[in-house]
């Protein structure tokens, strides 16, 4: 009797740990589909502002070329532009590149269309030859328009319905980022090709700017973080995040100013070869360079050419169109330097106080027009000195974000450590090539930051380039 108690016993008491165990294994199926409607939640929300920022993205490049007439296409009125043509066609190569990357049966659109899109990637055959873009008259305008609305909605589809990993997701972002590249270039280039002549959709007036008198900062050195730090996308070429030794130094609070360049101009600052790098005081000699980029001298007044028209050069607006051999010119000539792109990150982004790195030199809020002069503001022109208060570093420094690229002193390198996210983006101008940092008024506002690296060959200055000193102390 009391041996089958104690098996009744054992039985119940099974019972009981399989009811338990049930409950637990219940709880466990619980999590696990709570946590799989988590996960579901964060991809479709990733998918869903991926589908925006391309669909907003394609809508911009679409808004940039609304008004062109169709002849206006075709042309390459230089050898460093590009027709407006080819820049909607190569965004939208750019993506069947990134579906190429996703499945290796891909087969692009068209032959022909490839030979004349690709710019400088031999991993997809031998570019077309950047000099003569504009010589092509295959693919038509009709033609490419096509083929970008194809893109378009091939694209779409893929964002709305298709599966995207982490690697699938970043390839996707890349080529929207390149896409925003590519409306800055356009911008530079409908400067050259059209200057008031273009008539963008929308176009508002500058922020007034505040009463402000040039100075310079004082930092403090030592250690210092660079690199982009932050959880959203960036280029291979901002990481890794790196320690970096900076000595105290000083930098300007503004970009410097058409007054002040104009006085180096008016100095001889272009007829004197001790101011110039060699190779810059060669380009001065055999290109005739006597002011910046624009710039003409007509009846004792120096006049620039631009989106505004032809029109007085505005004394408060930074420089513009300067290359790395005048910006360094000017500064010998001024007794300073160029600051590197590490001191020039540190006055941008680094919070003294809080002892933290900000994302822009406001904090970590993306921007706004309240903030800076991006391609959105759509002012079509720098504007002057104090616009932006709202904008202003940690440190005091203003307008470093929009407006014009600042050159820097520093050779265009990876960081130690450095990993390609993708082949012949970035990686293969490592040499001959001095970075750049803070964006210009024709910079998109989601492609800019303050660890964004651009870079440029020492004698480019088509771009909305400029610069700000820095001196030793």
């Amino acid at each position: 009797m009391k041996q089958r108690k104690n098996v009744l016993f054992v039985v119940v008491r099974i019972i009981d740990l399989l009811d338990v165990l049930n409950i637990k294994l219940e709880s466990v199926a619980a999590i696990a589909s709570s946590q799989n409607d988590v996960n579901m939640t964060a991809i479709s929300k990733q998918k869903s502002s991926l589908l925006k920022q391309f669909s907003e993205t394609r809508t911009r490049t679409l808004n940039l070329v609304q008004t062109l007439e169709k002849d206006d296409f075709i042309v390459q009125t230089a050898s460093f532009m590009s027709p407006p043509k080819w820049h909607l066609g190569h965004v939208s190569w750019l993506f069947e590149v990134v579906l190429s990357k996703i499945s290796n049966s891909y087969e692009f659109y068209s032959q022909e269309f490839s030979e004349y899109l690709n710019s400088y990637y031999h991993q997809f055959g031998e570019p077309h030859d950047k000099d003569k873009r504009g010589l092509a008259t295959r693919p038509t305008v009709d033609q490419v328009f096509e083929y970008f609305h194809m893109m378009t909605n091939k694209v779409t589809n893929i964002l709305q319905n298709g599966l995207l990993d982490k690697n699938t997701q970043h390839l996707f972002l890349m080529a929207i980022n390149h896409e925003c590249q590519h409306q800055e270039l356009l911008v530079y280039d409908l400067q050259h090709l059209l200057a008031d002549r273009y008539r963008p959709l929308t176009k508002n007036l500058s922020a007034k700017p505040s009463q402000q008198e040039p100075s310079s900062i004082r930092i403090n050195g030592g250690l210092y973080t660079m690199g982009y730090s932050g959880d959203q996308f960036c280029y291979d070429i901002e990481l890794p995040e790196h320690k970096v030794y900076l000595d105290d130094y000083k930098i300007d609070s503004y970009p410097i100013t058409n007054k002040q360049y104009m006085e180096f101009v008016e100095d001889g600052g272009y007829d004197d070869f001790k101011y110039w790098l060699s190779d810059g005081w060669d380009k001065v000699r055999n290109d005739n360079w006597k002011a910046p980029m624009y710039w003409k001298k007509i009846d004792g007044q120096w006049m620039t050419c631009d989106f505004l028209g032809n029109r007085k050069i505005n004394p408060n607006e930074p420089v513009c169109h300067v290359s790395y051999y005048e910006s360094d010119a000017y500064c010998k000539w001024a007794d300073k330097r160029l600051p590197t792109e590490a001191e020039w990150e540190k006055a941008a982004c680094w919070d003294e106080k809080k002892q933290l790195k900000t994302i822009f030199p406001w904090g970590n809020e993306s921007p706004d027009p309240l903030r800076a002069n991006l391609l959105e503001s759509y002012n079509w022109n720098c504007s002057e000195i104090g616009a932006y208060p709202n904008g202003k570093s940690h440190y005091g420094c203003q307008q470093m974000i929009g407006d014009v690229w600042e050159w820097t002193s520093t050779e265009f390198s990876g960081y130690p450590g450095f990993k390609t996210g993708f082949s012949e983006y970035n990686d293969k101008w490592f040499a001959n090539q001095k970075v750049l940092r803070g964006g210009s008024f024709g910079t998109p506002s989601i492609s800019i930051r303050g660890s964004y690296r651009n870079f440029f060959r020492l004698d480019e200055r088509w771009l909305f380039s400029g610069f700000r000193c820095a001196e030793h102390v």
